[in-house]
């Protein structure tokens, strides 16, 4: 398997990242409250754990409605 074949995945993946990354910052930068942790916290969670795992973490753990 080449990287020609893949790029018909990575690029849909890539960009639902992206989206959701940019979300989560959206949110995190808008809002003073959150469930558990700091502002300063989450964005670290949410830029380090990019690939899906910080975000998704972010509105499991951290969002408060």
């Amino acid at each position: 398997m080449n990287l020609q074949e893949l790029l018909p995945f990575l690029i849909p993946l890539a960009a639902a990242e992206l989206i959701l990354l940019a979300v989560t910052l959206r949110h995190i930068l808008t809002h003073t409250h959150y469930k558990r942790g700091t502002r300063a916290l989450w964005l670290v969670v949410a830029i380090v754990g990019m690939e899906f795992i910080g975000p998704i973490l972010y509105f499991i753990l951290g969002k408060e409605d």
